[in-house]
């Protein structure tokens, strides 16, 4: 059975109605706004101040570690101080004691620097801890701020993501209907053009959102529904205001 031949008119109600239907779809996104990338993100914001919160810890962790390493060094030289002197007491010349003498001072050098180190450890951990609760107001202050995005955007979500998908899925049975060619223009135009209108409607002897003026003989053209007719101005495909009317009717009776 012979494929039965699609008329210009049905292919431009079939386009109106395609454009229609991605308005709709072009009206929900524009609810949601920027909030799924102001979400993503707090998203990302929150993530990186966890990580900085768990690097924090780490170093602190880390110095502490450091800190007990210095204290366990000053035991070991005063014991071993404590075991220099008492060599001293049983020594058989002054070589063996200026020996010992100087053991002692290394050790006693030993107990500065370590000490030394354990204040500047001492510092750094102050000066982090301070960072740390500084981070954890901020994520407190930004993890309130991203469940309220959130909260806000699923209600968004809630209330429109089943006419979106309704709207989705009728979009690509029109999209079916229309052939590749006729398609690929209608999808190259609507990306090109900011409020995605790839086909609108004459109004007052103009193009849709356009200030320039239609010829009559071309509006006759239009209204003839025999070819496809783009607009010179905006490069936007034309249809006249009665199919528009007609086909608005149609869709909104579909989706009421």
């Amino acid at each position: 059975m012979a494929k039965k031949e699609v008329t210009v008119e049905e292919k431009l109600r079939a386009l109106y109605d395609l454009q229609l239907i991605d308005s709709r779809i072009d009206e929900i996104r524009n609810v949601r706004g920027e909030l799924p990338l102001e979400v993503e993100d707090l998203e990302d914001e929150v993530a990186g101040l966890n990580t900085r919160l768990s690097n924090l810890a780490s170093d602190v962790a880390s110095l502490e570690s450091d800190i007990a390493s210095k204290k366990q060094a000053i035991t070991e030289a005063k014991s071993s101080i404590a075991k220099y002197e008492d060599q001293q007491k049983n020594v058989r010349n002054n070589r063996e004691f200026d020996s010992l003498t100087k053991e002692v001072e290394y050790q006693e050098l030993e107990i500065q620097l370590s000490e030394k180190r354990i204040k500047e450890y001492k510092v750094k951990i102050t000066q982090k801890n301070e960072v740390i609760n500084n981070t954890k107001a901020k994520l407190t202050q930004q993890e309130t701020h991203l469940s309220h995005k959130k909260g806000e955007l699923d209600a968004i979500l809630k209330e429109t993501e089943k006419e979106e998908e309704l709207l989705k899925q009728k979009s690509q049975e029109f999209s079916d209907s229309i052939d590749n060619h006729l398609l690929k223009a209608y999808t190259r135009i609507r990306n090109k053009v900011k409020n995605g209108l790839a086909v609108v409607s004459i109004e007052r002897g103009a193009a849709g959102g356009s200030f320039f003026t239609i010829p009559p003989q071309i509006q006759l053209e239009i209204a003839n529904r025999k070819k496809i007719t783009i607009d010179e101005h905006s490069g936007r495909i034309l249809v006249d205001a009665g199919l528009a009317a007609e086909e608005r009717e149609k869709i909104d009776n579909l989706f009421s």
